[in-house]
């Protein structure tokens, strides 16, 4: 079981964009939008100046470093907060959590069989992955970079970590749930719902 990414929803996307490339070191994999009726990506090397100029209307920004994929959506909070993690299971782990959530009648989504998003009913998902190749191909990069720990703050880091550790099979430690070699560390003082971003740790 491997955390690899989250999901942020923030006001200042561009401003968290650049955080994540010019001092995080992270490389710009697209930027995912529409300009009319058409829906188009673009690479790295077209600057935010031209898709002003097109018209371009972003819907995400992905981001990657090392075994670290980071997706950054335009939304209402100027302090990022989070929609989901993204986690690598086992088939063994991958059935767990989904005969869980359907025990707790918790709501399920496919999306396209390539994504499985779980709620937690803590104001946050899961986005939960059996083995896939294009996810061993970045977890193969953890030798290069990996998350450490995410901190999230949130109003009852007690609810926010249980929600968590119970839908992965796991224990939780005073708002703290460690998945693999990561750790989600949920902190006082956030917001009701989607938890705010405080912080992570990286390991190389």
């Amino acid at each position: 079981m491997q955390l690899f990414h989250y999901h942020l929803v923030t006001s200042q996307l561009r401003q968290v964009e650049a955080r994540y490339v010019a001092k995080l070191g992270f490389r710009l994999v697209a930027r995912h939008g529409r300009i009319g009726d058409s829906q188009l990506s673009y690479e790295s090397g077209v600057p935010w100046e031209e898709l002003d100029r097109l018209g371009f209307k972003l819907r995400l920004t992905e981001l990657e470093n090392g075994a670290v994929n980071v997706v950054i959506q335009p939304g209402h909070w100027r302090v990022p907060r989070v929609d989901h993690i993204g986690l690598a299971l086992d088939d063994d782990e991958f059935e767990a959590v989904l005969a869980r959530a359907t025990e707790w009648r918790l709501r399920v989504q496919e999306h396209a069989g390539r994504r499985t998003f779980v709620a937690t009913n803590a104001g946050y998902r899961l986005e939960v992955h059996p083995p896939r190749d294009w996810i061993d191909e970045l977890l193969a990069d953890a030798e290069t970079l990996s998350l450490g720990e995410l901190q999230l703050r949130a109003d009852d880091p007690g609810e926010k970590a249980e929600a968590l550790a119970s839908i992965l099979g796991l224990e939780q430690d005073r708002g703290a749930v460690e998945i693999g070699d990561a750790l989600v560390r949920f902190i006082p003082g956030g917001p009701e719902g989607r938890p705010e971003l405080h912080g992570e740790l990286f390991a190389k």
